[in-house]
């Protein structure tokens, strides 16, 4: 019996330093394979998406009250003053969630959004250069400003996301690293498109010491 029991413990030592081998070679495995290169890049992403959000979502908060306040000076301007709502509307309308980097599809839709709210605010800015008295107003000055800072902050953000998936993507997309991305299920990230990315980079601004271009019939 004695000699049972030692025989017993001797294989019990046995199997535990096996699997401690085992676990470690397979960490090694891992590791060499890029595992633990792919996980870091993909939290990098995840972070970089998040900061994107935000950002966005700084500037969809200006839009109420920048309009309103335009509003209050150049309301004949309702088709401008109408697209920028409206495409306000259609950002908020997009449930952009991490779920989204798996769904090349919704992405573009996202970042189509985006650019039309873009696109409106800067021609808001530009027909606001007809109005002396909107471009005097303190809390136009200040929601301008506001955004041009948030802007900047858009465009940084942007970069960084794209620059994290690109990272991740020549991860995924590279041997032997692409094997461990196969099979634990990762794929490529969709990406900002950077064709225009210099001029989405150029906040929207208005030169408040210019000489507003028709102002005579601002005051009509």
């Amino acid at each position: 019996m004695p000699g049972s029991q030692k025989l017993s413990s001797g294989i019990r030592r046995f199997v535990r330093t096996a699997f401690t081998a085992l676990a470690l070679a397979s960490v090694t495995a891992l590791a060499g394979c890029g595992y633990n290169a792919i996980q870091t890049e993909d939290e990098q992403v995840k972070a970089s998406w998040s900061e994107v959000l935000n950002q966005y979502q700084r500037r969809a908060d200006l839009v109420p009250n920048l309009v309103n306040t335009v509003k209050g000076y150049a309301n004949q301007e309702k088709d401008v003053l109408t697209r920028v709502t409206e495409a306000r509307a259609q950002v908020g309308s997009i449930r952009a969630t991490p779920e989204m980097l798996s769904d090349p599809q919704a992405f573009a839709q996202f970042e189509s959004a985006q650019g039309r709210l873009t696109s409106s605010l800067s021609r808001l800015l530009v027909v606001s250069e007809n109005y002396p008295q909107l471009k005097s107003d303190a809390n136009f000055r200040d929601l301008q400003a506001q955004l041009e800072g948030t802007e900047n902050r858009i465009a940084v953000a942007r970069n960084r996301y794209i620059k994290s998936v690109q990272q991740y993507n020549s991860t995924v997309r590279s041997f032997p690293s692409n094997l461990t991305a196969k099979a634990f299920g990762y794929q490529e990230k969709p990406n900002f498109s950077v064709a225009n990315e210099a001029e989405i980079a150029r906040p929207p601004r208005v030169d408040f010491g210019a000489a507003p271009a028709s102002a005579g019939g601002a005051n009509n």
